[in-house]
Parts: C-alpha cells; structure tokens; sequence
C-alpha cells in the first residue's frame, strides 16, 4: 500500500468485522521528536489470547475467501523499515493497534488521503461511531460521529450525501489549519 490512510482502511475494516461498535483513529506527527504514530482502537470482541501471537504472520488469517492475511504484517514490515514496529494489544472489547516509525525516514509512506478513507468508513458502515484525532505537533485536531449525531440527531443518516459533504469539508478544513492553512496528502 503506497499510503498509511489505506493501512488505515484495512485495520479498521478489521475492528468491523471484530463488530466493533466505536472506533477510534489517532495520528501523532511529532517532527520534533521525529516519530510518526498511529493507534487504532477499537471495542469489538478482541483477538483470542491464541490468535494475537499469529496476527502477524502474512500466511495466517482467521478470513475462509483466502489464506493469507496481509494487513497487519504489511504494515509491520513498512514500520520496521522506518525504523519504526507495531504493536498490538487485545481483549475482548477492546483492541489497540499502535504504529509507530520514524517521521523523516525517506521510505516513510505519506499519510495519503485520510478524508477519503474516513469518508469510505462512514459511507458503508453507518451503524458505527468514529473518533479521529489527528496531532501535528502542538496543534490538533478531531472528528467525532458521536459528536455530530448530538447535533444532527439519530435519525439522520450519516452516510446522505448532504452530511458526507459536510464532513468531507469539516475533516478536509480541520486538516489543512493543522498544517497551517495547506492540506497535506
């Protein structure tokens, strides 16, 4: 995958099929200190104690469409290549996925277009809440579905073109005054 949104993507269609209900993105980009981090957290029914130590082997996979499993170990072999690992905490209801890898390492993938990938998150799965946190240095940012249901109430979809707008425009806005008034991709 040439972009991390797109790791992204697959860990979190993973905390879907677990039937996580709420789902949580948080991205650190610290240039400071150099380290890019990505924690994906979720409430889902957790990998089993006798799963979680094959979660990164490319030829397992709990899916029957195929036998292997790429996501988890792809994302581990880009991280170490940046200097960087994954680690992966689990419990029934509760699931942690953090990478981390050096910010300037040249072979870092860029972050890609998270929009796009949250977009495709809500616009297939409405029944769940996300939470994005996006930092970059001493500045940040967030989403929350939980927070825009309260607004808009439980009745409206949030998958309608309308709200899709809004949110694409909201995330896309939220992004670009993080990284002082330019979207980064």
């Amino acid at each position: 995958m040439n972009e991390l949104s797109l790791n992204i993507l697959d860990i979190v269609e993973n905390s879907i099929s677990a039937g996580a209900s709420i789902i949580e993105i948080e991205i650190y980009e610290d240039t400071v200190s150099d380290i890019l981090k990505i924690n994906i957290i979720d409430n889902g029914c957790g990998i089993p104690k006798d799963k979680i130590k094959h979660v990164l082997d490319p030829f397992y996979t709990s899916r029957k469409t195929r036998r292997v499993g790429l996501g988890l170990p792809l994302i581990k072999q880009v991280a170490n290549d940046c200097g960087g690992d994954i680690k992966i905490e689990s419990e029934k209801g509760h699931t942690c996925v953090s990478i981390w890898m050096k910010y300037s390492h040249i072979d870092r993938p860029p972050i890609g277009n998270i929009t796009d990938t949250i977009i495709t998150i809500l616009v297939s799965n409405n029944n769940i809440d996300l939470i994005y946190k996006h930092y970059y240095n001493d500045k940040n940012f967030s989403f929350s579905t939980i927070d825009l249901k309260k607004v808009l109430g439980e009745q409206v979809p949030l998958n309608i073109p309308i709200v899709i707008e809004f949110i694409k425009k909201e995330i896309n806005e939220g992004l670009a005054n993080l990284y002082g008034g330019v979207r980064k991709l």
